[in-house]
């Protein structure tokens, strides 16, 4: 009788001890896991391949003193540009692998694994700055942010880049049969299919391939914004600009979604409002750095032409076999897509 009751005390003290273990030991393997707790420091690394002194990368520096003086300096930033961890050829998969906490990248890019995201390199579908805008902020940006939500990755803030030109240094470009002959560095599969449309033969490498490439004659010509051919002294290896404004390859600054989620709430909270505001200051001076950085261009010597108005549906007749390229690669997406843009 008495082996019978010290068996059955002892299975009541193992039982409550096994009750205060699960309790104390988070026992429940169904509960989420804990945030992170607040005032906590968090440190990221941020990628990006343009030179420092672009307009889109002084946003992203901007962004990270905001970010710091937002949380305190409870969440610390640092950036690696020009390529320095990761070229813009690289650094999408670095995002996705945990390799890199963020990085600012073309959505030319992201478009070899998100196929919706060449729009922006589909010719001539935004007529204005404001176009682009409305596009993403009118339901197009939350689609192709859920698309990348599948794929682990924030995005962060999207960064108008403006409009991209064509420049090359064998001859001035006036109307599309001027391509015929010419080898044009494209940035993304659908800016190379805008210049195999126009007669040129793309050639595909990455931004800080291109300078060498033109002045080796590996290539005649490129394609990117008025600023970035500036800032990375395209004037010195091409003579001749066409204002085209056919593409607006808009940028982001992605992020891994784990790296988010060591952020406590709040600080999530003020590294988004840090985004936002950059975000609206870029929308601000696109247009702006566009026409600074031709008046630079133009002062270096560049021969500038600018395709008048009226010839506009010249070169969309030219390049309109690209949308049906595009809506091949996205689907039924591609064309609500497309909707959205050019309604």
């Amino acid at each position: 009788m008495k082996s019978v009751k010290w068996f059955k005390a002892a299975a009541v003290a193992t039982l409550a001890l096994a009750t205060i273990c699960m309790a104390g030991c988070g026992g429940g393997g169904d509960k989420k896991a804990a945030a992170p707790a607040a005032g906590k420091k968090v440190e990221y690394k941020l990628a990006y391949a343009l030179p420092a002194n672009h307009p889109l990368a002084k946003g992203v520096e901007s962004f990270i003193a905001k970010v710091k003086d937002k949380t305190k300096g409870e969440v610390v930033i640092t950036s690696f540009p020009a390529g320095q961890l990761y070229n813009d050829k690289t650094m999408n998969d670095a995002i996705m692998t945990g390799g890199v906490d963020m990085g600012l990248n073309t959505v030319g890019r992201w478009a070899t694994i998100i196929p919706a995201m060449e729009v922006f390199d589909v010719p001539f579908v935004f007529p204005g700055y404001e176009k682009v805008d409305a596009a993403i902020d009118g339901g197009m940006g939350k689609i192709l942010e859920e698309e990348l939500a599948k794929k682990h990755v924030k995005v962060v803030y999207w960064a108008d880049y403006g409009f991209v030109q064509y420049a090359n240094n064998k001859k001035p470009i006036k109307k599309p049969e001027d391509f015929k002959g010419l080898k044009i560095r494209g940035y993304s599969e659908l800016a190379s299919e805008t210049i195999k449309a126009l007669g040129a033969s793309p050639v595909t490498m990455g931004a800080g391939e291109v300078y060498m490439a033109l002045q080796r004659g590996t290539i005649d010509g490129q394609s990117s914004g008025t600023s970035a051919m500036r800032d990375r002294k395209m004037y010195e290896v091409t003579k001749y600009l066409t204002i085209t404004n056919h593409a607006s390859p808009e940028f982001i600054v992605a992020m891994n979604d784990k790296s988010f989620a060591k952020m406590s709430e709040p600080q999530q909270k003020a590294f988004m409002e840090a985004a936002k505001e950059v975000r609206d200051t870029l929308r601000k001076n696109a247009k702006a750095e566009d026409l600074k950085g031709l008046e630079d261009l133009k002062a270096k010597g560049m021969e500038v032409y600018v395709v008048p108005e009226n010839e506009i549906k010249n070169w969309q007749a030219a390049t309109k076999p690209v949308w049906d390229i595009f809506t091949k690669h996205a689907g039924e997406q591609g064309k609500k897509i497309l909707e959205l843009c050019t309604k």
